[in-house]
């Protein structure tokens, strides 16, 4: 089978994909890769040759620190693109954070024509993310930046229900908090009446407004 027709049996629409995509001349360059939850996709530093498209499932755009720190730069959910840098070496560690499904494509064969609009497009979505990242770490306190990413995460979701799929730590190396501050919080936004703890994952956004006004 071929890996248009995989990823159009995968629920992955001709329309979703970046322009030119699907044109014969991206055939030999197009694979789909599966990969398992906390399975490295690619490494900081490794050549970048390669783009990679994220079909289904949920990735982290890791750092790791001299000192073993780590700090969690963006959360890759499906429709969005990774691997686009402006050097030769990829500056972040990538990692599934479920089993995930990706499309996987060589760079130069994208930077050619039309496609270099579809490029600008994605390095314009990746500052603005940069962007967004920097105000939420630089919110005061806690509660702010949990708030402001509960926000973010259900952002674009039908129903009240949040379906958190990193862990605990996960959201603690991306808000820059420890796993004790984020579970206290938490609990704290519950206490306000803001949201409600169905499960260790699964939250109830109970208001919309409480949370908005806690960002500032």
């Amino acid at each position: 089978m071929s890996a248009t027709m995989m990823l159009q049996k995968a629920g992955y629409e001709t329309g979703m994909m970046p322009p030119g995509l699907m044109r014969p001349a991206f055939a030999e360059v197009q694979a789909l890769l599966h990969f398992t939850a906390d399975e490295s996709i690619l490494s900081e530093g490794d050549e970048a040759g390669w783009m990679y498209r994220l079909v289904s499932g949920m990735a982290r755009g890791c750092k790791f620190m001299a000192d073993g720190r780590r700090h969690i730069d963006a959360f890759y959910r499906p429709g969005d693109v990774f691997g686009f840098e402006l050097g030769g070496e990829h500056q972040l560690s990538v990692e599934a954070v479920t089993a995930c499904t990706l499309v996987k494509l060589r760079r130069p064969g994208l930077e050619s024509g039309a496609d270099a609009a579809q490029l600008c497009h994605y390095a314009m979505r990746s500052l603005a993310h940069a962007q967004a990242h920097a105000q939420l770490l630089g919110r005061c306190s806690a509660g702010q930046k949990l708030a402001a990413f509960l926000l973010e995460m259900s952002a674009n979701q039908q129903g009240e229900v949040l379906e958190l799929l990193m862990a605990r730590h996960d959201i603690a190396d991306y808000l820059g908090l420890t796993v004790e501050t984020v579970s206290r919080t938490m609990a704290q936004l519950e206490k306000e009446g803001a949201v409600k703890l169905i499960a260790a994952r699964r939250i109830r956004i109970v208001s919309r407004r409480g949370l908005a006004a806690l960002c500032g």
